[in-house]
């Protein structure tokens, strides 16, 4: 297997313009064009799409057969958005006492292999999680990047955020569920993790990978303690924070947020070259450490 690539071995201007492809400001052929300044004898245009785009195989820490793990594939009802939506349950095997549980909510491509693979990685630790697919109305994440993206925007987005308030408890009400609930969202589902955390009374604990923050009106709304992840080179989200923080700080929320040096947007996301190791395995140390004295202790 080839080395793997990370945000150093590319130009910072391409990463912001395969930043807005990844978040629809400019679609692929844009995206080409503008990635065409890079290209070199051995790297084209679309070899340079290829190799920021994600490799799941390579990202993947727990396999999904992995026989610690028991998952399923299941339904729930959420009656003030698409009716019924899909997702991906997952606990240790074994134990049949209630455990904490933890929703875990996706970026902007639906319930993809990654995201799957991140709700193992949290059953691992001791916990009922569940991941929903946003996607799952229109068939789910399919493997095209660009049909995802597609999907994904197409969306009533108002309808998804309820999806999302649903399952969060839907989770927290399941009979194997002790009552304490966590949510840990990336990049989209960052955001919607700053949306449940002023939505949902009985969330105790939620995690932000650099998630757009709300207004800062919302502040005052907010219920759980918060931990919160940001990238240092990610003004798209960093640019609304300032603001935000001081209105949490105003309303004497529980919070913590920590910036990452070094780091790009995604910079937990193992399955593509803007990935940071040593950022991840920090933030995910925080991350599981939170819990645990949130939801465990």
């Amino acid at each position: 297997m080839p080395p793997r690539l990370t945000a150093h071995d590319f130009d910072q201007e391409l990463l912001n313009h395969f930043d807005a492809y990844v978040h629809g400001a400019i679609d692929r052929r844009s995206f080409l064009e503008r990635a065409q300044k890079f290209a070199t004898v051995g790297m084209s245009a679309t070899g340079l799409l290829a190799a920021l785009s994600p490799d799941f195989a390579r990202g993947q820490q727990v396999a999904a057969s992995d026989p610690r793990l028991r998952s399923e594939r299941l339904s729930y009802p959420s009656p003030a958005g698409t009716g019924t939506t899909a997702g991906y349950l997952v606990r240790p095997a074994g134990i049949a006492t209630r455990l904490p549980a933890v929703l875990v909510i996706h970026e902007n491509r639906g319930l993809n292999p990654h995201i799957e693979d991140v709700a193992r990685r949290l059953a691992l630790e001791g916990f009922m999680v569940f991941a929903p697919d946003g996607l799952s109305p229109v068939g789910g994440y399919g493997g095209d990047e660009d049909k995802a993206s597609a999907a994904f925007a197409a969306l009533d987005k108002t309808k998804m955020g309820e999806d999302f308030v649903a399952a969060a408890l839907w989770l927290r009400n399941r009979a194997d569920c002790t009552g304490k609930l966590g949510a840990v969202g990336f990049c989209y589902g960052g955001g919607v993790l700053h949306m449940l955390s002023t939505r949902v009374p009985d969330l105790n604990a939620a995690v932000a990978y650099y998630g757009r923050a709300p207004e800062p009106q919302d502040a005052a709304k907010v219920h759980a303690s918060l931990l919160v992840h940001l990238a240092e080179t990610d003004p798209r989200v960093n640019n609304a924070w300032p603001a935000y923080e001081a209105a949490l700080k105003a309303a004497g929320a529980g919070f913590v947020v920590h910036q990452y040096a070094g780091t790009q947007h995604a910079f937990n996301n193992d399955a593509g070259p803007r990935y940071d190791a040593s950022a991840a395995k920090l933030a995910w140390e925080r991350t599981i450490a939170f819990f645990k004295a949130q939801l465990q202790g």
